[in-house]
């Protein structure tokens, strides 16, 4: 997307978590790119400050959003400061700039959301049922709660499963992190209203 057409770019740190933005957005019927809306895999968090400075108050000046895990929340705070966001910013000034923190992490947040009963139902659907057993027999892993076997075990599938999950679970139950950083996204204005507007103080909200 050229940068003229951009309205809103929401950060994430990887494709797994970029994948789930998409995958609501088309079932709420979103066209993110008729919207002027780009989902930014960082690479992780180390390579936030360079985002900010493309496209935050320095840079193109557009409407950001953010999904990041909650341990690395400090990382976030920092970053937003050094970009010109506030200073001393709590989770709340966070979420006001539309940047929203998973618990620890977005396939946490969704494997929760669907449950373990319906993940299993899901796993099957998949034809890894019987693959998951295995799994779950494994002495390192066969005292674990099943909440983190399937974490395990969605690891290295994540990619693939965090847009099946979203696309399984009823809309009510779309993990509050999610639901919220498509929305600022979503309510950015237009190009000309959304660009070098000034940072905002800690505590305001979109």
């Amino acid at each position: 997307m050229a940068d003229a057409e951009l309205r809103s770019i929401v950060l994430v740190e990887g494709p797994s978590d970029a994948a789930a933005v998409r995958a609501l957005a088309r079932r709420r019927s979103h066209d993110l790119d008729a919207a002027g809306i780009s989902i930014e895999a960082m690479g992780g968090y180390g390579n936030l400050g360079r985002f900010l400075e493309r496209y935050g108050p320095s840079g193109l000046g557009v409407r950001l959003a953010g999904l990041y895990d909650a341990p690395e929340e400090r990382h976030f705070r920092r970053g937003l400061a050094r970009a010109g966001f506030g200073s001393s910013l709590t989770r709340a000034d966070l979420e006001g700039l539309g940047f929203y923190a998973c618990d620890a992490n977005l396939e946490d947040e969704l494997t929760r959301a669907l449950g373990p009963a319906a993940m299993e139902e899901l796993l099957e659907t998949q034809g890894e049922l019987s693959a998951f057993r295995t799994y779950q027999k494994q002495p390192a892993h066969r005292q674990e709660a099943i909440e983190a076997q399937l974490r395990g075990f969605l690891w290295n599938r994540k990619l693939e499963y965090g847009a099946l999950i979203v696309n399984t679970l009823d809309l009510a139950r779309i993990p509050r992190p999610l639901a919220g950083v498509l929305a600022h996204a979503l309510s950015a204005g237009p190009p000309s209203a959304s660009r070098h507007t000034p940072p905002r103080s800690p505590g305001s909200v979109s």
